[in-house]
């Protein structure tokens, strides 16, 4: 099987945003750098998503689960410690399937991130930081199967599923935005460009 689907998701909400209250832990002690309660809700809702079987083709259950290293900064905020949302987002369909994310890559590493996972096949889901999706992994991503895109993520926006399929690795990819309405609140609005 030479097929690769790469699924990529944005970090649970965050302090500061749309919904109220501090990051918290995975125990419970408020930390900056993690998602607020309605954020742990979305991550709980990913993995009935995805590890429950629930989502059809579209939402296929992964077989490898990448998440920006939540130790490392990379080069992305030289200013800020690195946020433990993304690797906490995916926490609980890791532990639903009994896998542990792959965290080798940082904010910042986007490119060799994108060069690993073409290499794969099978079903790869990626959750990062919504602003190096779209200006460094999409477009390395992206540029392995010849595809020009532009997408505008919103910083309110956490309910999108960027899906690039293909049917083997000299193939072109298919690109689609989906929109699993998992919360109260979510949209099926695409993002725009």
């Amino acid at each position: 099987m030479t097929a690769l689907t790469v699924l990529i998701i944005r970090h649970a909400e965050k302090p500061g945003e749309a919904w109220p209250g501090p990051g918290l832990a995975s125990n419970g002690v408020s930390d900056d750098k993690s998602p607020v309660i309605r954020g742990w809700q979305r991550a709980g809702a990913w993995a009935s998503l995805f590890g429950g079987g629930l989502g059809g083709e579209d939402f296929p259950t992964p077989d490898i689960i990448y998440a920006a290293n939540p130790n490392t900064n990379g080069s992305a905020h030289p200013d800020h410690g690195p946020s433990r949302r993304p690797f906490e987002t995916v926490a609980p369909l890791a532990a639903k399937l009994q896998q542990k994310p792959v965290t080798k890559w940082a904010q910042g590493q986007e490119v060799e991130l994108a060069a690993e996972v073409v290499k794969r096949t099978g079903t790869v889901l990626i959750c990062w930081e919504h602003k190096n999706i779209i200006s460094a992994l999409l477009p390395a991503i992206a540029s392995y199967g010849a595809l020009k895109l532009s997408v505008d993520w919103p910083g309110d926006r956490f309910d999108v599923v960027l899906s690039f399929d293909r049917a083997t690795a000299s193939a072109g990819w298919q690109f689609k935005q989906l929109f699993p309405k998992l919360l109260s609140g979510d949209s099926d609005t695409k993002l725009g460009a």
